[in-house]
């Protein structure tokens, strides 16, 4: 357990610095599973809109340190190939 003042202080940094990026993994995690979703059901619009919304919100999360900047182009890129090929 920590004992000195700034050990403590660094544990309720790291705790609400845990929060936040726990919730911006899981926002990250809904917008892909939209696109998911519209590809499942076939809908090529929905779809496209949706991969819009995701690659936004992935490669923010790349800016604020959340993923690696090839994991974000990697996930993009396998989403965008996925809506890609739904009009082939």
């Amino acid at each position: 357990m920590a004992n000195t003042n700034s050990a403590k202080k660094m544990v309720r940094k790291i705790a609400r610095r845990t929060a936040v990026n726990k919730a911006r993994r899981s926002r990250v995690r809904t917008f892909v599973k939209k696109v998911e979703t519209a590809i499942a059901s076939g809908d090529q619009a929905a779809a496209k809109t949706a991969l819009v919304e995701a690659e936004s919100e992935l490669m923010r999360a790349v800016g604020k340190g959340i993923y690696h900047k090839n994991t974000g182009s990697r996930k993009v890129s396998r989403l965008s190939a996925r809506v890609k090929s739904m009009s082939a």
